[in-house]
């Protein structure tokens, strides 16, 4: 068995820090902690800290105003977030950029990354605000590892942010929670903004969010279960979940494709500026979710094929889906899918529609 020295030391040789999660993917037998001096003209001290399989910390040792949480991995078969975190964390633990921010890395799910699947035994990102620990519909208490692994990713964000408040007050927090979809979609890149609970949408998030490429954005009217509504809702953080392109395999995903969004956050989480411009409605397709659906019956189906992208359209009191013998049909012209998923579980999400709205 590996001892913790040789995880360490592992770590501060390669920066690869996935394989290290991937290798203990569950948990670690206790966090650890050094020292990286960046090479960077900054010479910036920073305290890395592994707290456990799949999280890691970065704190420099200047003036920081910022708390940041960068996740990927909720999902396990999400790969091209996971690619761009983890050459994000290789490239702090070996000195070659430096924070000037605190920055929290979490790898959600190393085991179902390790099978190549969304999940093991459930689907994580149905788990947050406390969803991991209340009974299922039929009243069971449910217990498996993604739901311990949920309740310590909530503690672990509570903690940092709650750190980041001893150094001071009144600081800036974000969680960017970078997922790929399922299926295509005709707007490549999106993000959905959680509910806000009567606050303003933030028109500087927008732009932040169309410096990585990123122009369309979903805006969800109700409390879920996802984890950026949870920092968002417990903490006021800017949190957004953002979907970077369809789901493939390892080794598939062109890199190119994320330059915008990997520099952007390469550039939040060093302190450089990044040039946010004027907010102009027009530069953005802002859709909100206009029905939730769903499933209620084992025989459900949707009335589409699965190579239908998201935001796809469809007329009028067009059927879309069969929940046992109830028609699920679309009730306003133009009315458009997002992440349709037939293979639920019963009282779980199949489809969200969205209609087309505008932020002045």
């Amino acid at each position: 068995m590996s001892t913790l020295s040789e995880h360490q030391k592992e770590l501060q040789i390669s920066g690869d820090f996935l394989k290290l999660s991937c290798k203990n993917e569950w948990s670690l037998a206790e966090p650890f902690s050094f020292i990286v001096n960046s090479k960077t003209s900054a010479k910036i001290s920073t305290k890395v800290t592994v707290l456990d399989t799949g999280i890691i910390s970065f704190e420099p040792d200047c003036n920081t105003t910022q708390d940041i949480v960068l996740s990927s991995a909720i999902h396990g078969n999400e790969t091209a977030p996971i690619e761009i975190c983890n050459a994000l964390i290789k490239q702090l633990i070996l000195g070659e950029i430096a924070a000037t921010q605190r920055v929290l890395f979490l790898f959600g799910n190393p085991a179902s990354i390790n099978i190549g699947k969304r999940f093991v035994e459930e689907n994580m990102n149905r788990l947050f605000s406390g969803a991991h620990s209340k009974p299922a519909a039929d009243g069971s208490l449910i217990i498996n590892k993604e739901r311990i692994r949920a309740k310590l990713l909530e503690n672990t964000i509570r903690r940092f942010y709650q750190q980041g408040d001893q150094i001071a007050s009144n600081r800036s927090r974000c969680h960017y929670d970078l997922h790929t979809a399922i299926r295509g979609s005709k707007n490549d890149k999106f993000a959905v903004y959680p509910f806000q609970h009567e606050k303003p949408w933030k028109k500087e998030q927008l732009l932040f969010l169309k410096q990585c490429g990123i122009t369309t954005v979903l805006l969800s009217h109700s409390p879920t279960t996802t984890f950026s509504y949870f920092s968002t809702n417990e903490f006021g953080a800017d949190a957004f979940t953002v979907e970077l392109g369809k789901v493939k395999p390892f080794g598939e995903n062109d890199m190119n494709n994320f330059t915008q969004v990997t520099n952007t956050l390469l550039a939040l989480i060093t302190g450089a500026d990044i040039e946010l411009g004027d907010y102009n409605s027009d530069d953005f397709d802002v859709f909100e979710i206009y029905q939730t659906i769903n499933r209620e019956a084992e025989n459900f189906r949707l009335n589409f094929a699965d190579d239908v992208d998201n935001f796809t359209s469809f007329p009028l009191n067009y059927v879309l889906a069969f929940d046992g013998d109830k028609e699920v049909k679309v009730k306003q012209d133009g009315e458009a899918i997002i992440f349709p998923n037939a293979d639920v579980a019963i009282g779980q999400r199949a489809i969200l529609t969205v209609t087309p709205t505008i932020i002045l």
